[in-house]
This record gives C-alpha cells, sequence and structure tokens, in this order.
C-alpha cells in the first residue's frame, strides 16, 4: 500500500521546484507529514475528521494548518476532510444542531427557515437573518461537539484497526 501511494505522493524535489510551496518547504519536509505509521495515521483522521466539519472550502486548508502544526501525516488529514460532500453535510449540521440545542438547554422545536418569497424579498431577507442567528448558537455548539466527539472515536478507531493488523501480522510471521 505504501509503495501505491508513494507514486501519487509529491517528493521533496517537487515541493523544491514549486515556486508556490518553496516558502513553506522547511514546513513541508519534515518527515513525519509524510510518513504513515501508526500515530501519525491516527493523529491524521483526528484531524481530517474534526477538520471536515469546517464550513465551506476551508477544510482542506484548517486540515493542512493543523497536519503541518501537529506533525501528522499530511496527505491522509487531507483525504480524511472528505468524509463531507454535498451528500453528508445537511444531515452532519442537523446532528449537530441538535446536539447543540441538547448541549444548551434548548427545549424548543426545530426553527424552520423562513419560506421564500419574490414579492416580499427584503422582508424575506430580515426574516431569514433572524433565523441565522437564532440557529446560529446551537449550531456552533454542536459543531465543535460533534467535531470533537468524531475526532476522537476516529482518533480511537485508527489507532485500534491498526494494532489490530499489526497483532495478526505478528501472529502470522509466527506460526
Amino acid at each position: 500500500m505504501r509503495r501505491m501511494l508513494r507514486k501519487y505522493l509529491p517528493d521533496h524535489e517537487s515541493i523544491r521546484n514549486n515556486r508556490w510551496l518553496r516558502p513553506f518547504e522547511s514546513w513541508l519536509l519534515h518527515p513525519r507529514l509524510w510518513h504513515l505509521n501508526r500515530h501519525s495515521a491516527a493523529g491524521a483522521v483526528a484531524v481530517g475528521m474534526f477538520c471536515g466539519l469546517i464550513p465551506g472550502p476551508l477544510q482542506m486548508i484548517g486540515a493542512a494548518i493543523s497536519a503541518l502544526i501537529l506533525r501528522v501525516n499530511l496527505p491522509l488529514a487531507l483525504v480524511v476532510t472528505l468524509y463531507t460532500n454535498p451528500f453528508t453535510i445537511v444531515p452532519l449540521y442537523l446532528v449537530a444542531y441538535q446536539l447543540g440545542r441538547l448541549l444548551i438547554g434548548d427545549s424548543g422545536g426545530f426553527v424552520a427557515p423562513p419560506a421564500f418569497s419574490v414579492g416580499a424579498f427584503t422582508g424575506w431577507a430580515e426574516a431569514m437573518q433572524v433565523w441565522m442567528l437564532a440557529v446560529a448558537k446551537p449550531l456552533a455548539v454542536g459543531l465543535i461537539a460533534l467535531a470533537s466527539s468524531l475526532s476522537a472515536l476516529g482518533f480511537v478507531v485508527t489507532s485500534a484497526a491498526w494494532r489490530l493488523y499489526l497483532i495478526r501480522a505478528w501472529r502470522r510471521r509466527r506460526s
């Protein structure tokens, strides 16, 4: 598997020769960012799971910066953020919203967004702002809680799966 991954990953020379990456060469060429072992993989999965819930296109940037700071596998952290996509983002945000409501003690029901009206666009825009402010606090609290939970779960599951793989490989070699 490592040989297959090396085919797709950039080598040190391509990073050195890329004019956009050259200013970050000392950070990007750190060996722990590119080696795949139990600790870097589990950390990368945790980083990717946490940063996957960052809104919009900032997921990959957040994962890259976090991987650089924490010195975990950079490519794996970037790939793991892809668990959020157009099919999964709405259910994940609904779960985060409900979790946030639970955590802050909001006993009100789900607040539906205002219906769009072309004729009363300014009224709709104002109602939409009020709705977004009402949803913001539970959603923010829920996103942080869900991202933290998914991150911890990803770390534990990756560490356990890697450990099981190593135990089985060790037993096969012994027998």
